[in-house]
């Protein structure tokens, strides 16, 4: 083990364990497979029913009435190219964001993939590094691990190398180093251990898999759609039944009867429901692609557009990550504070954005020699050493090291009011036991300016106008925090709070507090995970951004966590968007994606709905009547396509920017019910009205059809809104399309059209008329009960239609 710990494994060793398949096997996937993605488009239970039907029709009807039939090769072409773009730019994507593992092979260290990890590979570790797999640690620097998303344990566990015994004495074989697994991450101090088991031997082996899967589970909208279906299915079956039996009864033809039938129940089915869900899903995907967001769960695509609460990691988010060394402020002449700095920043080969601050100052390390290091923590909020002849040094929070009211921690406070991050330098009798440094003597003060994201102010305007509760969350002074938040022009900000005097054993006082308050200042990375869960616990849609491990548990626990690309492994593994570039100004355009997505798939709900409800109006008034239906399948076809098909696609990717809310199946059904009704009431009066006269079945037919797109078309005009000039052209083109059906002769003949005279023409359309002017009333009174749309001037949400076109 030792000489392993020295050079790491040989290139012939390596190759040994790929021969063998020692290899860690397990692929995060960030989308579903090829495979998959081609079942779940093809093979659905919509796609076996008009199969079916198409079938019965080529049997015993007209070819012409089976183009419904081109629904299914439409529907599965169209869901499937559109899932693979996603796929493709997902696991792009995904390739960008995997963490590399630092290994020593050969003596040298590498950086590889985790996918390339062997057996008995000596794996380095940093602070914010994710374990990949199972090991046995053969070096410590101050190491500490977080286990808690194994375990459920907050508190970070030590962990030491072994001893490896006394090589001259067989009989002392030396004792094994403590045990790392899979799944936690490395929050403090550096170390090295060898890997006992990878790949699905092993422990959490799939915990970063299962975070980052294209998933599908756990949204309401697809529930939503899902509960849809099954409604829909419950009701088809009895009055597909009592549809057959009326027609079949009838004394008329098989061919006929089996048209009716196959018309009245493919109406009923919304077939392109799952499709335009499964595209608005795969287009924001693509689109967030587009702007280097990559979307490790596809309902964060959903979550977004219901978030309420931001929570905002100032370091990393608000500023930048590096700082710059401002002013060192010596409080004592007889201590050697320049010496102590230099010594204190050049100690690590690795150093934290702090210490490359004071490097810049000091490049040079004294000829001090460390005895004990200990790293930097979030929980302790310093970092030391003790040196041989030079005592024991620390560097970290004021508050934390110095007494309350001492000159030393006054100066410290009034620097850290004006924005600037302050740190203090003191000189302790020991650093052997963390938990008690002893006598702790101030020696200086150090200043470093911080370095505010130039696109954080606007970024932070938006959310605001955008009705989005702002929380800064951050372990760094309260003032400090305070002074910066305030010069973003946040509301509130000038009134920080000391996490360390929460409530931490009372959620309800905590909740009120965070209800209440903007700003919070030396924050645990325990206490993130309590403030996520305080927060839910009053109902709110918690996003919560980080880049650091210290945010690692609250990114895991709220509803959509968001890291940066250039955050540590763990953050990235957990959070359900990562930010490629850093960019915090690309937060709108992701929030904004969520929201056009579940709009516009809730708008076109209520168009899919209304048809489906008015087809089985329709099914039963015909079963119970017993005329003949009132409408063949290529009508039902024509009608589909030209007031849901066609528009449903271009708005379902429309831009949007109506914040989404619960109660999305009682919301459509409100409109989808009545208005269902309303067109089916119609349509058969109209068609009652032909039959009574002397029309043919045909001509009774293209009455119905008539008032039927009327009132149809005029749900979408309804849905359609707000109008912008593409909206007012689609819907206008519809209308137009059905008007060439009906003029051009051939295409008149084909979808079977005949118009008994122009007064019967004139009272169809007055009847799908009529049948308007009760929809708008029913319209306006579910709008009523909905929130206006928020209205916002980020370009991503802008009403482009050039966007639209374009994904």
């Amino acid at each position: 083990m030792e000489q392993v710990a020295e050079r790491g494994l040989t290139s012939a060793e390596v190759a040994e364990r790929v021969a063998a398949g020692q290899v860690n096997d397990v692929r995060r996937r960030s989308s579903r497979s090829v495979s998959a993605i081609l079942r779940s488009n093809v093979l659905t239970l919509f796609n076996g029913v008009i199969g079916a039907l198409w079938v019965l029709i080529m049997i015993f009807g007209e070819w012409q009435d089976g183009l419904f039939g081109l629904v299914i090769v439409a529907n599965a072409g169209i869901g499937i190219i559109q899932e693979l773009r996603a796929k493709r730019t997902l696991d792009r994507l995904a390739i960008v964001n995997e963490s590399p593992v630092k290994v020593r092979r050969d003596g040298v260290d590498t950086d590889i993939p985790p996918q390339r990890v062997v057996l008995g590979d000596l794996v380095l570790l940093r602070p914010g590094d994710q374990l990949l797999v199972d090991g046995e640690v053969v070096d410590a620097d101050g190491l500490e691990v977080d286990e808690s998303l194994l375990t459920g344990e907050a508190d970070p566990v030590h962990k030491r190398p072994g001893d490896p015994g006394d090589p001259g004495d067989p009989g002392d074989p030396g004792d094994p180093g403590d045990e790392v697994l899979s799944g936690s991450f490395v929050v403090a101090g550096r170390g090295a251990y060898v890997a006992t088991r990878v790949g699905r031997d092993a422990y959490a082996a799939r915990l970063a898999e299962e975070a980052s899967a294209f998933s599908l589970s756990h949204s309401e909208l697809r529930e939503g759609v899902t509960r849809f279906i099954k409604y829909v299915t419950w009701l088809v079956i009895p009055i597909g039944a009592l549809l057959t039996w009326s027609q079949v009864s009838r004394q008329t033809s098989v061919g006929e009867a089996v048209t009716g039938t196959v018309a009245g129940i493919v109406t009923m089915i919304p077939e392109g429901l799952v499709l335009m869900t499964s595209i608005a899903f795969a287009v924001g995907v693509i689109r967030l692609g587009r702007r280097r967001c990559l979307v490790q769960e596809l309902p964060a695509i959903e979550i977004l557009a219901r978030v309420d609460t931001l929570c905002l990691d100032k370091t990393g988010t608000l500023t930048s990550g590096g700082m710059e060394l401002d002013e060192i402020r010596p409080l004592r002449d007889d201590l050697p504070v320049h010496e102590a700095l230099a010594a204190l920043a050049n100690i690590d080969p690795h150093p934290n954005p702090t210490a490359l601050a004071v490097q810049a100052r000091y490049p040079d390390s004294p000829d001090w020699t460390a005895l004990t290091k200990v790293p930097f923590s979030s929980a302790r909020k310093w970092s030391g050493a003790e040196f041989d002849s030079h005592g024991g040094w620390v560097l970290g929070a004021p508050d934390v090291l110095l007494p309350p009211g001492s000159p030393a921690y006054e100066e410290a406070g009034a620097l850290a009011a004006t924005g600037l991050r302050v740190l203090a330098l003191c000189r302790v009798a020991s650093l052997r036991d963390p938990d008690d440094l002893g006598t702790v003597e101030a020696a200086a003060v150090v200043v470093l300016k911080q370095r505010i994201r130039p696109d954080a102010a606007e970024t932070l305007a938006y959310f605001a106008e955008q009705r989005v509760a702002l929380k800064v969350i951050s372990g760094d002074n309260p003032e400090s925090v305070s002074a910066i938040v305030t010069s973003l022009g946040i509301p509130g900000g000038e009134r920080a709070v000391d996490a360390r005097t929460l409530p931490d054993d009372d959620p309800e006082k905590l909740a009120e507090i965070m209800e209440t308050h903007t700003v919070f200042g030396r924050v645990s990375p325990h206490q993130k995970r309590l403030f996520v869960g305080a927060l839910q616990s009053r109902g709110h849609t918690v996003a919560m951004t980080g880049d650091g491990v210290n945010d690692v548990l609250a990114l895991k626990d709220a509803d959509l966590g968001v890291a940066m690309g250039s955050g540590s492994g763990a953050t990235r593994a957990v959070a359900q968007i990562v930010l490629m570039d850093d960019g915090f100004a690309g937060l709108p355009s992701v929030v904004g994606e969520g929201r056009r997505v579940l709009a516009n798939i809730e708008r076109v709900s209520g168009l899919f709905l209304t048809k489906t409800f008015y087809a089985i109006v329709l099914s039963l008034l015909t079963g119970v009547i017993g005329l003949a239906f009132p409408f063949a399948p290529r009508h039902s076809t024509l009608i589909n396509a030209l007031t849901i098909g066609i528009p449903a696609f271009f708005l379902a990717l429309a831009p949007s920017n109506e914040r989404a809310r619960s109660g999305f199946v009682p919301r459509v059904l409100r409109l989808a019910v009545p208005a269902g009704i309303v067109c089916a009431t119609a349509v058969y009066l109209s068609y009652w009205i032909a039959q009574s006269g002397s029309s043919t079945l045909e001509e009774s037919r293209t009455s119905a059809v008539i008032t039927l797109f009327v009132a149809a078309w005029w749900v979408l005009a309804l849905v359609a809104r707000p109008y912008v000039w593409w909206r007012v052209a689609l819907v206008a083109s519809m209308a137009g399309m059905f008007a060439l059906a009906l003029t051009i002769p051939f295409v008149r003949e084909f979808f079977a059209l005949t118009i008994a005279s122009p007064a019967a023409g004139l009272t169809a359309a007055g009847l799908g008329v009529a049948a308007g002017a009760v929809l708008t009333g029913v319209f306006m009174i579910t709008r009523s009960r909905r929130s206006a749309p928020i209205q916002g001037d980020i370009q991503s949400v802008q009403d482009r239609p050039a966007d639209t076109l374009r994904a």
